[in-house]
């Protein structure tokens, strides 16, 4: 149980307890007792699943399985008699700069935040790197929205959040991830826009092993968890949908020349785009179909590829858009709203192939049968010889029917291919961005119908050095995560809308 602290004065003069994970190396307690020294901490704890002897002033042993556990955070927040809580969050070595506590600690008082966090440099191998960190807004609530190796938690604020918005559930792995989202909704999380401190060769995964950490089913305990916390904290911010709400696509009466249309995006793919095309014109189904390549003023032979294979394949429809200004969203917005295009409008990247010839029949069935807005289904990571490389088949299984389209808003993706009932996408639309498109679409379709899932690789992704997500600087990435945060935020208040007016509905006797 949580205590009641309503009390004045109840603090310790220095103001700052640090909280750190045990890490068996010999820096460990070094960095600790340079810590020690500054005059601004009174207690050290260091987390570890079983007693160890450090010898360090100020520190003691706090058993248990880790910061983000609900017994280690509880016994924390219960017994802390200092105003701030300074997590160190990382397993990496941490070197402060001249005068951060203070900074932080002056920080959290003049803005009244509930947590600050700051930016950092990475030293390793390149020498010393300045590592930048995006804001927080209210679409920032993945759980592995980056904070850095430190943050600076304002124990009222966290024991307020509590008392408020229930306890920390009985979590192993969500225990942190709950106290953030609890303490943002009355509190803000301040990003100071300046490096702090070091991380010592962070070591962080990199590529793939990070993109597609939340589907490794190697962390499947860890994302049920987030996702309760997560489902939890929707419903305190008057976001969470009932799925009660959703509803399935009606049958258009608009005309369409054919049953389906492929829509391949490609700017600058001539190495791989006769493969895409050859993938998607082999199709074979029961219906009618074409295939929609939307050039983008390609300048490395694509164009002259496609000219090629369009004169040889009536089904190809290559379109060359009057706009210079479109990214991959534009794209899709010239395709489904041609002359050309299906009922259902199924996804294949110019660098990528269906897993085999019945893999439009496979989707097309499934939403007329489901009556879904969108279908999406799974894939294979693949090389540029079309080796299964790691982590292999993506399944998304952590999509459930009933709360699917909640934990959306805490992932990063929704899977691929998609397909879509035209109808319904060209009132939705997509964003002219090449960056996000797709989440932003599959939301917004999320918010109001039902979507079905194939659980079988229908599509090879080739993973290579072209991919619009490969090598991406700080920069670029902080960039991505922003605006996805963005289009979260967004969301987020469209939902919090819908909830309104129904509620409003029920008050005046509206069902």
């Amino acid at each position: 149980m949580l205590l009641s602290y309503r009390y004045a004065n109840i603090w310790k003069v220095k103001p700052l307890t640090v909280i750190t994970t045990y890490i068996p190396r010999s820096w460990f307690e070094k960095n600790l007792q340079f810590l020690t020294t500054s005059e601004l901490i009174e207690d050290v704890l260091v987390i570890c699943p079983e007693m160890v002897d450090i010898k360090i002033p100020k520190s003691r042993v706090v058993t248990g399985r880790g910061l983000q556990s609900e017994p280690v955070l509880t016994q924390i927040i219960n017994e802390a008699n200092t105003r701030y809580l300074l997590f160190l969050a990382g397993t990496k070595q941490i070197a402060m700069e001249p005068g951060a506590l203070e900074r932080l600690v002056a920080t959290a008082g003049s803005t009244k935040a509930g947590i600050v966090y700051s930016d950092f440099y990475d030293e390793g191998g390149q020498g010393r790197v300045l590592h930048q960190l995006n804001d927080y807004q209210l679409g920032s609530i993945r759980d592995d929205f980056e904070f850095g190796g430190i943050m600076l938690f304002s124990t009222e604020a966290a024991r307020k959040a509590l008392e408020k918005y229930g306890e920390i559930p009985g979590v192993t792995y969500a225990g942190l991830y709950d106290l953030r989202l609890k303490i943002s909704i009355d509190h803000p999380i301040h990003h100071l826009p300046e490096p702090l401190y070091s991380m010592i060769s962070p070591g962080e995964p990199f590529g793939d092993t990070k993109l597609f950490a939340y589907v490794d089913p190697r962390n499947t305990d860890v994302q049920k968890e987030m996702e309760v916390v997560f489902t939890d904290y929707l419903k305190k911010i008057g976001a969470y949908l009932s799925p009660v709400l959703l509803r399935q696509a009606g049958q258009s009466a608009e005309a369409f020349p054919v049953e389906a249309s492929v829509i391949i995006p490609v700017r600058n793919r001539a190495g791989t785009v006769a493969d895409a095309v050859q993938s998607a014109i082999s199709q074979e189904t029961d219906f009618s179909f074409n295939v929609i390549v939307v050039d983008n003023h390609s300048t490395d032979g694509t164009t002259d590829i496609l000219s090629d294979l369009a004169g040889r394949h009536p089904a190809l429809k290559h379109i060359i858009p009057k706009r210079t200004d479109l990214g991959i969203g534009g794209c899709w917005g010239e395709a489904i709203n041609s002359q050309f295009c299906g009922r259902y409008t199924v996804q294949l990247d110019s660098d990528d192939l269906y897993a085999s010839p019945g893999t439009l029949q496979r989707i097309v069935d499934t939403l007329r049968n489901g009556k879904y807005a969108m279908v999406i289904g799974s894939y294979t990571i693949v090389n540029s010889r079309f080796e299964e490389v790691p982590p292999g088949f993506i399944d998304h299984r952590e999509w459930t029917v009933e709360n699917g389209h909640n934990n959306a808003l805490r992932i990063n993706g929704l899977g691929a291919p998609r397909a879509f009932d035209t109808s319904i996408i060209r009132k939705i639309g997509f964003l002219n961005v090449s960056y996000g498109e797709d989440y932003a679409a599959a939301l917004g379709i999320s918010r109001d119908y039902k979507i079905g899932r194939i659980y079988e690789s229908l599509y090879l992704c080739r993973r290579w050095e072209g991919n619009t997500d490969a090598a991406l600087t700080i920069e670029e990435a902080n960039r991505n995560d922003a605006f996805k945060d963005q289009i979260r935020t967004e969301e987020i208040r469209a939902r919090q809308g819908i909830n309104r007016r129904v509620e409003g509905s029920r008050g005046q006797g509206v069902e």
